[in-house]
This record gives C-alpha cells, sequence and structure tokens, in this order.
C-alpha cells in the first residue's frame, strides 16, 4: 500500500551533500519530496520553503525521515500543504552500534493536520506513537494508514469516522482491545492487526464487509466472535499463534475464504467443518491435531506432522510415522518416519554447564548450554537430525564449530553441519541414533587421515605450507592422526614477551590413536617464522620446541633433531606426537617464555559490571563482560540501569569458576540454590552470557539514611586445566580477590499511612503452591515476590488469566495502596489455582510474558532450591 518510490531522486543521491537549490528543481516538478533518504531531510524541507514557498503549496507526495532532529519544526509547518494526499514519516532510518533499527522520533502530529482534506495516505510506522493523534479521525479522505511498530495501547472511540479508509495496518503495537465503532468502517478491505495484545474482538467486526485479508495473528485470543462469518468477501484469515481453544464452525461457510491459518493455538475441538476444508491450517496445536492431509502428489516430507512445543513443556512423543519437532528455546529435531518403531516419549531439558562434568580441551570455546535428551543409549532405528542454535563467535576463520556429546564417561565430537539462517543466526546440525547430552563448541580446526604401512601425507586446511609427511613402513596397522594448528600474530607474541625481535611460528599440536610411537621417522614442515628466511636465518637464535598436551612443560629438542632448511620452511623428524613450536629470539631460556605466550593466548582479559535498576536499586545485575564488549553491553543497559565504572581489566580462562559477595552492609535478599557460604556462583565462558539479576537487602534501618555497601568479585577453585604457573600465583586469599565496585541502597522515604507495612499486615491464610517433589513456592515466597513487581501488576494479573473486570475491582477497592493492589492480584490468584499442579509454571511464564524476566528468575531458583532439599532429604532417610 505503500506508493511507489518516485523517479527524479535517483540522480542526486550520488552527488556531494546536497543543497536546496540542487534538491527542488526534480522535487517539485514531479510534486514529490522524498527528503527521508538524506540524515538531514528535515533541513532541506525548511530550505526549500523559504525558497520555493509557493511550488512547495502544490507538493502532493512528501516523505521524511522520522529519526530526523529537525522533525518537530517540519511537523508545523506541514498543514500549509494543502494539496497533500500521500505523507511518509517512517522511522527506522538509523541504526545502533549493534546494527538494530532506531524508532522514530515522532510522539504526536499538530492537531491542525487535520485539515488536509486532500491527504488519502498516511505512514507513521516505526515510531513511539502510544495514542493515536487525535487530528486522524478527521481526515476525511484517508484510504490508507499505517501506524505499525508503535506503541499504541487502544485505537480512540471515534475511529469509525475514516469512512473511506480501505487500508489500515496497526501490526506489532500494544493493543488490548478495539473501539466498537471499528465496525463503521464499510469501506475496510485489508485490516492488520498481528502481534498485538488483542484478548477479545467485538461483534462489529462482523460489519466489515467490505475486508478482503483480515490479520489477528500473534495476538491473546482466546476465542473469536460468530460475527466474523458474515464477512463473505474475506479471503484470508490469519488467525496462528493466539490462544483460540475453538473456532465457531460457520467460518468454513465463508464462500470466497481461500486461506483459514489456525497454527499454533491452542485448539480443544475443531468443527469437522473446518477440519476437512482444503484451505484450513492447523497444525502446533498442544493437542497434536495435524493439518489436513495433503494431496497425493504432495511430496511425503510435507506429510511429517510438525509439533510447536511452549516454554513450558518438557515432553513429546514421536511415533513410527516420524515428526518434525520445534522447542521454545529455537532448537529443532527432525525424526524420519521409521526412526522409532512404537511411540516413544522424549524428554529434554537445557542445563547450565558445569566446568567439574564439562570438560574443555585448550583453545575450545563453548558457544551453548547444555541440551540433555532421553531416554538415554535407546537406539534409534533411522539416524535423528538434532538442529542447535548457539552464540556466533568472533569469527569462524581458523576455527570450526562442532556438537559434542557425552556418552557418561567422555565427550566426543560429532559430524557438524552449521547453517546460518535468514534471522543471521547461526545453528549447528548433527545426525545421531541415540540421545544424552548435547553442547555446541567452537574448536581449533582438526585435520585427520589414516595412515596404512604404504604411509601418506597430511597437512593442515588453515596453513597448508605445514606439512607431514609418513614414509612407506611407518606402522603395522593402520592408525588415525589428528592434526591442530594455533596461528599466532607477531602482535600478539611481542605485546606477551616485550621483546619486538621475538617470533614464532604457528603452534603444531599432533595425536594419533595409538599409545606406541611410530617405527620409523615422521617428517614435519613447518614454516620460519614471519620475517625470517633461509637467507638471513642466524641458526643460533632459532629453537624447536616440543611441549606436553596439556602445556605445562616446554623443552627445546633443538640439539635432539636434524633441522634442514629451505628458504621458507624447517624441516626435522620425530617419532612420537605432541606439540611443537619453532622460536627465533636472541633469549636463552625460551621454554619458560613459551609456557607464559600459551598460557596467556587461553586466556581472556575480563571487566566486571554492578549495575543498579533506575526504578528500583535493590535489583541488581552482575556481569562479567570480555572487554571489547563493554561499552556496547553498557550502552544497550544504560537505559534501564545506573551504576559505576566497569572495574579494572583481569583474566580469566574459559570455564573458570568466580564468586560475587556482596559486603559492608549490603546481602542477597533470597536463598539461592547457586549462593555457596552466602556468595553468588558464576561460570566464565567467553561467548554466553555471564550475567544474573538479583535481589538485595541491608539489615540497616534505611529510613534514616542510605546504605553504602559494595560487591566484591573473587576467583573459585583452581581449574584442574589451569597451568601450573597461573595456579601457584592464585594461592592464597588475597590473590583470589579480584575486583570490587560500590553498591547504594538509598535512603528509604515514609509514606503516608505507613503502607511500607502492608506486606506485612495483610492477612491470608497459609498457601503453598507446586508440591514437595517439584518445589514449594510457600507463602513468604509470595509476600517476597510481591515486594518486586510494582507498576506491572495489572500486567501480570491480566497475563496470569484475571479479568479485565477482577483487575478494575482491585484497583478499586485499594485506589490509594499500591501494595496493598500487588498482593490482593497475587493472593487472588494463588487462592484459585492452590490446586492446579501447573500453578507455578503458568506463575513463571506470566512474569517472562510481562517483561519480568527478573521475576521468573528468582522464581525458577526458589523452585530449583526446593528440589534440591527435597532430593537430599530422600537420601538421608535412604528412601
Amino acid at each position: 500500500q505503500e506508493m511507489a518510490e518516485p523517479p527524479g531522486l535517483g540522480d542526486e543521491r550520488g552527488e556531494g551533500a546536497p543543497g536546496a537549490p540542487a534538491l527542488a528543481s526534480p522535487c517539485l516538478a514531479d510534486n514529490r519530496l522524498n527528503l527521508d533518504v538524506y540524515p538531514d531531510g528535515c533541513s532541506h524541507f525548511l530550505q526549500l520553503l523559504e525558497q520555493h514557498q509557493g511550488d512547495l503549496a502544490q507538493v502532493e507526495f512528501v516523505r521524511l525521515s522520522s529519526n530526523d532532529h529537525l522533525l518537530g519544526t517540519a511537523l508545523d509547518i506541514l498543514p500549509r500543504l494543502q494539496s497533500l494526499k500521500s505523507l511518509v514519516l517512517k522511522g527506522g532510518h538509523a541504526r545502533d552500534e549493534f546494527g538494530s533499527w532506531q524508532p522514530g522520533l515522532l510522539t504526536s502530529l499538530p492537531p491542525d493536520l487535520g485539515s488536509l482534506r486532500c491527504l488519502t495516505h498516511l505512514d507513521l510506522s516505526f515510531n513511539r506513537l502510544s495514542t493515536l493523534p487525535s487530528c486522524i479521525p478527521h481526515l476525511q479522505s484517508l484510504r490508507a494508514l499505517l501506524v505499525s511498530h508503535n506503541s499504541l495501547e487502544a485505537l480512540p472511540e471515534n475511529f469509525g469516522c475514516l469512512r473511506k479508509l480501505t487500508f489500515f495496518s496497526a501490526m506489532s503495537n500494544q493493543l488490548k482491545s478495539l473501539p466498537r465503532s471499528i465496525g463503521e468502517l464499510a469501506a475496510l478491505q485489508d485490516l492488520d492487526l498481528s502481534g498485538n495484545a488483542l484478548e477479545h474482538l467485538p461483534e462489529e467486526v462482523g460489519n466489515l464487509h467490505s475486508c478482503t485479508e483480515l490479520d489477528l495473528s500473534g495476538n491473546r485470543l482466546s476465542s473469536i466472535p460468530d460475527s466474523l462469518a458474515n464477512l463473505k468477501c474475506l479471503r484470508r484469515l490469519h488467525l496462528h499463534s493466539n490462544l483460540l481453544v475453538t473456532v465457531p464452525a460457520s467460518l468454513a461457510s465463508l464462500p470466497n475464504l481461500s486461506r483459514l491459518d489456525l497454527q499454533n493455538n491452542r485448539l480443544r475441538a475443531v468443527p469437522p467443518e473446518i477440519q476437512s476444508s482444503p484451505c484450513a491450517r492447523l497444525r502446533g496445536n498442544p493437542l497434536g491435531q495435524s493439518e489436513p492431509a495433503p494431496p497425493p502428489d504432495e511430496p511425503s516430507a510435507r506429510r511429517l506432522q510438525r509439533l510447536f512445543l511452549a516454554s513450558g513443556e518438557d515432553s513429546f512423543t514421536v511415533t513410527s510415522e516420524g515428526c518434525k519437532v520445534v522447542l521454545a528455546c529455537g532448537i529443532r529435531f527432525y525424526f524420519p518416519p521409521g526412526a522409532a518403531s512404537v511411540p516413544l516419549r522424549i524428554h529434554f531439558r537445557t542445563l547450565a554447564p558445569d566446568p567439574r562434568w564439562v570438560r574443555l580441551r585448550h583453545h575450545d570455546v563453548l558457544l551453548s548450554t547444555v541440551l540433555e535428551l532421553q531416554p538415554h543409549g535407546l537406539e534409534f532405528q533411522q539416524e535423528v537430525e538434532i538442529w542447535m542454535p548457539f552464540a556466533s563467535p568472533q569469527t569462524l576463520h581458523q576455527r570450526e564449530v562442532v556438537v559434542r556429546t557425552f556418552s557418561g564417561q567422555s565427550w566426543s565430537d560429532l559430524r557438524t553441519k552449521v547453517e546460518q539462517k535468514k534471522s543471521k543466526k547461526h545453528v549447528a546440525c548433527c545426525s545421531v541414533l541415540h540421545f544424552s547430552w548435547f553442547l555446541v563448541v567452537s574448536r581449533l580446526v582438526e585435520n585427520e587421515c589414516k595412515v596404512p604401512a604404504e604411509g601418506t601425507l597430511l597437512f593442515s586446511s588453515v596453513d597448508p605450507d605445514i606439512k607431514v609427511i609418513f614414509p612407506p613402513g611407518v606402522t603395522e596397522e593402520t592408525r588415525s592422526v589428528k592434526m591442530q594448528v594455533l596461528p599466532i600474530s607477531a602482535e600478539e607474541v611481542e605485546e606477551i614477551t616485550a621483546d619486538a625481535a621475538c617470533r614464532a611460528s604457528p603452534l603444531l599440536c599432533l595425536s594419533q590413536d595409538r599409545p606406541v610411537d611410530f617405527l620409523r621417522p615422521v617428517r614435519i614442515q613447518l614454516p620460519l617464522p614471519l620475517g625470517v628466511t633461509g637467507l638471513n636465518l642466524d641458526r643460533s637464535r632459532l629453537h624447536l620446541l616440543h611441549g606436553d598436551l596439556q602445556g605445562q612443560t616446554w623443552n627445546d629438542i633443538t640439539s635432539q633433531v636434524v633441522l634442514e632448511f629451505t628458504h621458507l620452511y624447517a624441516i626435522f623428524e620425530v617419532t612420537h606426537f605432541s606439540w611443537y613450536w619453532l622460536w627465533y629470539t636472541t633469549k636463552t631460556y625460551i621454554g619458560g617464555i613459551a609456557k607464559k605466550v600459551y598460557e596467556r593466548l587461553r586466556m581472556y582479559q575480563v571487566n566486571f559490571i554492578a549495575l543498579q535498576r533506575k526504578k528500583d536499586p535493590e535489583q541488581v545485575l552482575l556481569q562479567c563482560v570480555p572487554k571489547h564488549k563493554v561499552d556496547p553491553v553498557l550502552k544497550k543497559l544504560q537505559d534501564r540501569y545506573r551504576g559505576p565504572e566497569p572495574s579494572d581489566m583481569v583474566e580469566m580462562f574459559e570455564g573458570e569458576q568466580f564468586f560475587a559477595a556482596f559486603e559492608r552492609g549490603i546481602s542477597i535478599d533470597m536463598d539461592r540454590p547457586d549462593c555457596v557460604d552466602g556468595r553468588l556462583s558464576f561460570i566464565f565462558y567467553s561467548h554466553l552470557k555471564n550475567m544474573k539479576e538479583i535481589y538485595v537487602t541491608s539489615p540497616v534501618d534505611r529510613k534514616g539514611q542510605a546504605v553504602k555497601g559494595q560487591v566484591s568479585f573473587y576467583r573459585g577453585a583452581v581449574p584442574e586445566s589451569i597451568p601450573e604457573g597461573a595456579s601457584r600465583r592464585r594461592k592464597g586469599p588475597d590473590s583470589l580477590w579480584l575486583a570490587t565496585l560500590p553498591i547504594k541502597l538509598p535512603r528509604l522515604k515514609s509514606r503516608s499511612g505507613d503502607n511500607s507495612s502492608a506486606l506485612n499486615s495483610f492477612s491470608f491464610p497459609p498457601l503453598n503452591l507446586g508440591n514437595a517433589e517439584t518445589g514449594y513456592l510457600t507463602q513468604a515466597n509470595l509476600l517476597s515476590i510481591a515486594r518486586r513487581v510494582g507498576g506491572d501488576w495489572q500486567t501480570i494479573g491480566l497475563n496470569l488469566g484475571l479479568t479485565y473486570q477482577q483487575i478494575e475491582r482491585i484497583g478499586y477497592n485499594h485506589r490509594e495502596d499500591l501494595d496493598k493492589q500487588i498482593l490482593d492480584m497475587l493472593f487472588s490468584w494463588a487462592k484459585q489455582n492452590s490446586e492446579d499442579p501447573e500453578c507455578v509454571e503458568k506463575l513463571i511464564t506470566a512474569m517472562k510474558e510481562s517483561g519480568r524476566q527478573d521475576i521468573a528468575d528468582e522464581i525458577e531458583a526458589i523452585i530449583e532450591l526446593g528440589r534440591q532439599k527435597y532430593r537430599e532429604s530422600i537420601r538421608r532417610v535412604g528412601l
């Protein structure tokens, strides 16, 4: 419905800084002003007004970027353009440092804009509108209105005044209801309300007799009115991704309907008329109804059932017919027909990686959490495909991504295919015959070959100049050999050694599947360090180092081997495999220097941040951030959080444990399973979010003054994989300290009537949600949760299933006491749902849907702690 991009500006875009004279002639000749292509288009608009005021009054089409800082001044002038037919004030013309589109600056329109009697097309998409500007219903000639990607919560009651409107898009807003006057839009043909928060539709929607396409997908509709059957012109009806439990059978009688999309709902009853309709799409409902059978000529792959699981589900059933499964977290499965001979229930869960059993190899980088699939060990008849999304590494050059699986005793890498989706997210795919634990890692590129008795040649795909030659008779039985290469830049060596004369070749690691040495020497070719050639080589400065597999010891074996040199390469022979490294330096004790460099290559430079939420200073965000990501992360959080500058830089290993301890009068407010002796436990993984958001409290009375405390970060137990030298430096209590950042809890303000005591004085009967085995949520827990809710209580209540009438009644009964409104809402819901075994999961889901992931995390932590205590008590009594 947008106007086509007019010709006339394409020639000017390639010129230098455009000025008004250069723009005026071609633009005004066609009565069009497409100034949103310029970063300062509003400035050009104002210049044109001054220089060509008479011509400008005849302009019919105007496009301005709402990201322009002069937009407000330009808006005041627009009502003068009485010939204007099309006005586009879209945002999204600027991006932030993460590449995301920035919404426009538009929050309202001048009231006299409603005097534009010729205006037929108005596009205000990608802006910051929270209400529809009051001038819009007065635009009597308006035919197309686009307000998508704003923050609209409601439409005005007089919206039906737009009698000529044929196209209306309000997708991706926050609309919760529609005015009854929407049924007065008799000319409306295309209505897009997708991606909102609609819970019900007025019956008057059935009066849109000219409507041919209606998109209501991505809302919270549990039912739709029967009056939709009156839309005889309707061709496409989109209702997917709602909460529908039933639909009227009369929809099947719409004469022109070619598509009825009901996928991803909660359909409990599907009328036969709809189920047999060729236009209906019914996949993805929780009860497993499949879509109508495809025509006989359709490929069999499309006949597979597709299951879309919600965030609260943890299992699904696979039959011999096969299926495709998509989890809420983005993990996908493909079970081909015949993979399971009998119906099989698959259970899954994602786990935080624990370095005690997730053992990373040197230079590995963890890219995902751990996926556990049960039943373990059961073998499928055909391979099952698993697609796992992962955090994209900084670079895939000279590294490769693999899925790693745990057999119960050891980890092994699977053959992996990596793809990048349209959303730019990376996924790793592997095929397996049985289920266990899976994760995604980035490792050094691994080249592998089989070495027969006749010998062979192996070279590196990272650096083809690195070769290993196996002569005939090198082995009696075929062996498997692996090669990995770690390139090292001259800048890295110079920075670590502080010696510009030091040079090093790529680091070569060789391994094999046999414990015995080769029968004949194996010939290895390594490139000489950068800047060194066979012509200028000083042999006294060249050292060949041999390291053990853990990189703990580096021995100079230059005198033990015969080194040959060409113009670019060094060649030598060995009989056993490990790390090999060429160094060119004047230093004598090169082994210690190599150990230091190798150790540093495995470490990450990080900073700690501690931020407090602006609206609730008791909510603290702690994060360990790699040095190069600190500025983007802080910029992303600055609108919601404040706090001190990041800590000084420290160095950490992948998979290293560290703790956060609140000190000087501040402590963690809630018992958590990740607390050890009052300290919050973290595991550092460079490509995963090392972030936790918690609530803190102070035993000190804060009515009189603020509490100035701090949070300190300490290293945990020394990991087994850390080199001995680094381990020795970290012994002793002082060496465990990493950083300290200040935390300030403000002075509490006294409120009239002492409303702050409402959390303790409000009386309800004792409640325990959940059960002992899955974890209780007690009355004390609910009181603690209530303290966090704040102004979001209405949204949370609606997502918990309370009606608008209940919310309004609670708000009226306690209209001057926010704490009592929160308590009444939360405990009323808890009392009604205390017998529901899934009530705790519903509470967590409601918090997430309300944008309160922090509270959802707290509830999950409470439940996990309860499960742990229950399991410990069972073990103690021997059950």
